[in-house]
Parts: C-alpha cells; sequence; structure tokens
C-alpha cells in the first residue's frame, strides 16, 4: 500500500473520506482542491481556482467539479458525488470506489461490474489547466464515457446562484467547447485529446451543499450550471484526457505528452519528509512581477507577517535559496513607512502589523545562513535603516520607542500581534502597549543590525545604535520578569502587567538574540512544558486561566474567540524547540524528534500530506482551521533542519 494511499473501506464512509481533503496548487496562484472521494464541502473546493487580474488577483472557481458516466447497454453510472438538502447523496458514485491514491497524482480506481476505470488528475505548473486523465482498465462490453462539467464562475469567498445575466451560450473549439459565464472573468475551454460529441443540455444544478460551510455558520447552497456533456466511446486500454484551462488548445492531442512530462518532474510523496517538502512548494507563489507566500490554503492570501515566519522553513531547508531572496525582495518593494503589508488585497493592503517587520530581520538572519555571500548590509542597509528608525521615532499605529529603549504599540480597536481576532465587541487579545515578543523580536533586530553593520564598517550607524542594545535588555528584564513566577509578563502597559500564560514569551527565548540567559530560558520552558505544550504545538493559553476556551467550533465569532484563547498553533514548535536546545543541547534531541515525529501520522487526516493551521487545546487535539497552513509545514522542516544539525554535531564529537 502506498504512503498516502486509501482503500474502499476507508472511501465508501463518507464519515472518514469527506473529513480529508486533497489540495494542489501551480505554483503562480491557482489551485484545484476537493475531498478524497471527489465531493466538494466548501465553497473553497473545485478542480480549477484562478487569480483574476481583472478583479485585483482575487481567485475564482470556474470548475466546481466533473461527473464521469460509464454507459454500457444503455445504462448510464455515475461516478460522481454531490450533497443536497437532507443528507441526501446524488449521485452516490462513492459506492463504486476501490483505492485512492494521491502520492504523486490523484488517482481513482472505480469498479462498476464487470468495469474497472482508472480517473486520474493533474494540475499543470504555471499554468491555468487541469488535466484529467481517464483510463479503461477492463471492460467486457461496448463502452461510452460520459464528462459533465459542473461550472461556478464566482469568487472563492462567494457562492454561486442561478440568475438571468450567465451567459449560457458556448463556443465550439478544437475538440470541445469554451464557456465564459460572464464578460469581466476568464474563459473555462474545455477540451479532449481526441474527438468528442458535444451534447448541450444547459441546466443549473440547484441547492449543492458544503458540509464545512454549514459547519461553520456560514450560506452553504450554491447553484451551479452545467452547459451539456461531452460523450465519446472508451476501448479497454485506452486513455481519454479531458483538459479545463483559461486558455484554448491549439493542438489538445498533445496533452498525453504534457501529462507524462508533468508526471514525471513530480517528487513522490512516499515519505514524511517529502510530503513536507512538497507541502512547503505549494505555498510559493511566483509570477513575472512578484514572488509570494500564500500564508494557508484553501483561503489565505499573502501575508507579511506570515511571509516572514515561514520564509527560512518554506525555503531554506529545502534549498530554494533564490525563492527567499525573490520573496524578501517582493515584500521590500511593497513596504510603506517601515511597515509591510500584512493583509488584504495587493491593490488595498493593511499595514496593521507590528511583527512583521521585527520578522523581516529574522528571515534575513536565517537567509544569510545559507547564502554565505548574502551581503545583508550593502543590499538591504535601506529598508533596515527605514524600519528601525520608524520604530525609534515612531510610526502608524502608535508604533514607537520608550525611553527605556522598548517598543510600545496600539490602538483601540486593533489587534497589532499575531493575535490579532476581532470580535463585534472588539480584539480578543489587543495586548495594547509592549508585548513581549515584540520587544524580543526588536532586541534582536537592533543586535543583528549593529553585527551587520560592524561587518561593513559603518562606523556612522554603529555609533548612533550602539547603546540601544543594553538599554533595551536591562529594561526587558525589568519589565517583563518575574523571578518568583519564573516567566515573562506577556505583555505590559504602564502598571498592568499581564502574567497570562501564554506562547509569546517562548519566541524571545528562542531568538539568535535574546536578553534572557539560559536559567530564565530553562523556567520558562517548564512553565510552556506543563501549562501550554501538546503534541501538536503550543496552546495559546493556559487551560487554568478562566478565559480558555478548548474547542475550536462554532459560528465566525464564537471560532474567532477560540482563535488565541486556547487553541494549539504547530508553528511555535519551532521556537519552543530552539528555545529547548539551547539550554539542553544534544541531550533535547529525543524531545526533538518527539515533536517532529508526532506529526507524521497527520500526513492522512484534515489535508492529505501537510499540516493543518491550528489544533483544538483539548485533546484528542483535533485538526481545524485551514487545511494546509505555510508556517506550521515550515516549523516541522526546521525542527527537522535542527535534528540533523545536531545529528551531525555529535556525529564530530564521536
Amino acid at each position: 500500500m502506498g504512503y498516502l494511499q486509501f482503500d474502499k473501506d476507508q472511501l465508501i464512509n463518507l464519515e472518514y473520506s469527506l473529513n480529508r481533503e486533497i489540495l494542489r496548487s501551480n505554483r503562480s496562484g491557482s489551485y484545484a482542491s476537493t475531498t478524497i472521494i471527489g465531493c466538494n464541502t466548501r465553497k473553497y473546493h473545485g478542480l480549477l481556482i484562478c487569480p483574476c487580474y481583472k478583479q485585483n488577483q482575487e481567485k475564482y472557481v470556474l470548475l466546481s467539479t466533473l461527473d464521469v458516466s460509464v454507459i454500457q447497454h444503455d445504462q448510464e453510472f455515475n461516478l460522481g458525488i454531490h450533497k443536497y438538502q437532507g443528507d441526501l447523496y446524488i449521485p452516490r458514485g462513492h459506492k463504486y470506489v476501490r483505492n485512492f491514491d494521491t502520492e504523486t497524482t490523484a488517482v481513482t480506481t472505480f469498479r462498476v461490474g464487470g468495469v474497472i476505470l482508472e480517473e486520474e488528475s493533474l494540475l499543470l505548473m504555471n499554468k491555468e489547466q487541469i488535466l484529467i486523465k481517464i483510463k479503461l482498465i477492463e471492460a467486457h462490453s461496448d463502452t461510452l464515457i460520459r464528462f459533465r462539467p459542473f461550472l461556478a464562475f464566482r469568487r472563492i469567498h462567494d457562492l454561486a446562484k442561478t440568475n438571468l445575466f450567465a451567459n449560457t451560450k458556448y463556443e465550439i473549439i478544437k475538440n470541445g467547447i469554451r464557456s465564459k459565464l460572464y464578460d469581466d472573468l476568464p474563459g473555462l475551454s474545455m477540451q479532449f485529446n481526441k474527438q468528442v460529441e458535444f451534447i448541450p443540455t444547459p441546466d443549473w444544478y440547484y441547492n449543492v451543499e458544503y458540509l464545512e460551510e454549514q459547519k461553520r455558520g456560514y450560506d452553504f447552497k450554491e447553484d451551479l450550471f452545467v452547459p451539456g456533456y461531452f460523450e465519446c466511446p472508451i476501448k479497454k486500454g485506452e486513455t481519454i484526457i479531458f483538459s479545463a484551462s483559461t486558455s484554448e488548445s491549439k493542438s489538445p492531442s498533445s496533452f498525453g505528452t504534457i501529462y507524462t512530462k508533468e508526471k514525471k518532474n513530480r517528487t513522490p510523496r512516499n515519505s514524511y519528509f517529502n510530503c513536507l517538502k512538497v507541502a512547503a512548494e505549494q505555498f510559493i507563489d511566483r509570477t513575472e512581477e512578484k514572488t509570494e507566500i500564500i500564508a494557508g490554503f484553501p483561503w489565505f492570501g499573502a501575508w507579511g507577517r506570515d511571509t516572514f515566519i515561514a520564509l527560512p522553513g518554506l525555503t531554506l531547508t529545502t534549498g530554494n535559496i533564490g525563492i527567499a531572496r525573490e520573496v524578501i525582495d517582493t515584500m521590500v518593494n511593497r513596504m510603506k513607512g517601515g511597515l509591510f503589508p500584512n493583509m488584504g488585497d495587493f491593490q488595498n493592503p493593511a499595514f496593521n502589523s507590528v511583527d512583521a517587520p521585527l520578522w523581516f530581520f529574522h528571515a534575513l538572519q536565517q537567509y544569510e545562513k545559507y547564502e554565505k555571500n548574502a551581503e545583508i548590509w550593502k543590499t538591504y542597509h535601506d529598508p533596515i535603516c527605514q524600519i528601525l528608525n520608524a520604530y525609534r521615532n515612531g510610526t502608524s499605529y502608535n508604533i514607537r520607542m520608550l525611553e527605556n529603549g522598548l517598543i510600545w504599540a496600539g490602538e483601540e480597536g486593533k489587534a497589532l500581534t499575531w493575535m490579532d481576532a476581532v470580535i463585534s465587541s472588539g480584539p480578543v487579545t489587543p495586548r495594547m502597549g509592549m508585548p513581549v515578543e515584540i520587544n524580543g523580536l526588536w532586541y534582536n533586530a537592533v543586535c543583528v543590525s549593529l553585527e551587520w553593520a560592524e561587518k561593513a564598517g559603518d562606523k556612522k550607524f554603529i555609533k548612533e545604535w550602539k547603546n540601544i542594545p543594553q538599554l533595551i535588555k536591562k529594561s526587558f528584564i525589568e519589565v517583563f520578569w518575574d523571578e518568583q513566577k519564573g516567566y515573562l509578563a506577556d505583555y505590559v502597559n504602564g502598571d498592568q502587567k499581564d502574567y497570562s500564560v501564554r506562547p509569546n514569551q517562548v519566541i524571545s527565548a528562542a531568538l539568535d538574540y535574546t536578553p534572557l540567559d539560559k536559567e530564565q530560558i530553562r523556567t520558562i520552558l517548564l512553565v510552556i512544558e506543563q501549562e501550554l505544550l501538546t503534541p501538536k504545538g503550543l496552546r495559546t493559553l493556559t487551560p487554568k486561566n478562566e478565559n480558555y476556551s478548548g474547542v475550536y467550533e462554532g459560528n465566525q465569532e464564537q471560532r474567532d474567540y477560540t482563535y488565541h484563547q486556547g487553541t494549539v498553533w504547530p508553528w511555535l514548535l519551532e521556537f519552543y524547540v530552539k528555545a529547548y536546545l539551547k539550554v539542553h543541547k544534544k541531550a533535547g534531541l529525543s524531545v526533538a524528534k518527539q515533536i517532529f515525529h508526532g506529526f507524521e501520522e497527520d500526513m492522512t487526516v484534515a489535508g492529505i500530506g501537510t499540516i493543518s493551521e491550528i489544533y483544538d487545546g483539548d485533546p484528542p487535539h483535533n485538526p481545524k482551521g485551514a487545511i494546509s497552513q505555510a508556517w506550521s509545514v515550515a516549523a516541522l522542516l526546521r525542527i527537522y533542519e535542527m535534528i540533523l544539525d545536531l545529528e551531525q554535531e555529535l556525529l564530530h564529537i564521536q
């Protein structure tokens, strides 16, 4: 049995198969995603989802799904599956499924009586095109194959509804048709590698339901348009390839050659590490104009904070140093007032992150370790100084350095740190004042800038900043450290010191430059181990706190409340492990390995071959949120790198 393979018993059990999703990106903004059984359970699912440059690069679901039917003796056996009201699944194609394997491509094997059929799909790299290959393995009678495309043509966050504005006409093209439901969206060319017959039977399929949207408290019913169906005979051993693309192919007979070439270049997900490596590559969004990191699938965009935190794990540990540089340069080009865009679309970014600019320094530190001739100071002197001066002199959202050298930030109604959930009553964890990880990052940023300046011989910068690190370090300990408690305050605002046990302090402990000594780090780790550490990450709040919420569920407001009030985040483990190894060194190797290997079971849960955004704070720590998150995957790759480095060090000692 393959590494990512599922059998008949697992697949026909909808409670099992509908909770396991697959996703592939084309590395330039498009993706395909559904469940392992082929039934869409989210509005974010679809076989071809592309950015639309006329619509501010927002992603649109063009092809929702494709029903494939086997016809013998005038009887049609539809292999598709859609959910309708009342837990009604029509058609019930899952009962014909015998096997699903997604090691290299997504391959489903069906059996209908004496017919054995293989369906395989491949989203092409850097193209808005998906190829679906049908191969007839076994048949004892004349067989027809019917293809019925379901079109959505809507934004990923919306749902399609029947309307009078949709252009239901089609254009005949070579071996297929072209549909364009709305003028401001790209057309969809649907073609085959051989001649087929198209039978126009335009119709809307009403109230297709999406289970996950219903659970999340959103509208969950959609109307999908089917322009008709394609039909052609197929012989035993024959292969038919269907293509859906935003561009018309002039030589559809070449689909088979393209398919073979693309598949040959894919890294097989036949091991835990290869799954993480492939998952890491999925987050890269690279075009002629930019190279970005998608924060998570299926609904996130490119977020500044997530980009810099995830960048070392996604690119450097996998050997993609050039991509790392491209991402950094893309972000630098979008910097404004010493801040990086945190979220929002490309035309209207929001700069509401106090930590993204400070994570920029951390990303550069890691980049320099791989690119020895990086000349950081020469290349990035201007943005480095812009950020430091903006924080020292003051910038948006009251971000400014106080007389004690620490950074104060905040504005009523705003949440500027990574704990940024906002509900109707305001930010859940506003943390206005001096957040602990922000000041740890600030200390690291100033220290490493002085290191770079010294290498470059920039005496002017050194003279201006040389006394700041000692001031920050002294104030950091005075303001945040509590000797009796043995850990740091989460944030401080005037006389108010919040000693809620949260994981943010571990970031300050793990950074290359930290104001903490080893004994302080050791006691912090003890508190975190006792109250926050789980096999899937660190809780965002100790269960001992009255505000703790251990299960991430309910409507948007209920989930947003829980998001940072107990929910577990895997990305924090990178910093926990790094801090742990600082203190325990080789004795910490077993702990690092246990944490890393503890996620291998997740390769066949939730997002197949990848790591989820978050987990419940309460056991059994079920995966929740986005099915594939950049900094979750990045953290595990960084931990794996730490393990390899330590093992190599031990080998040399022996």
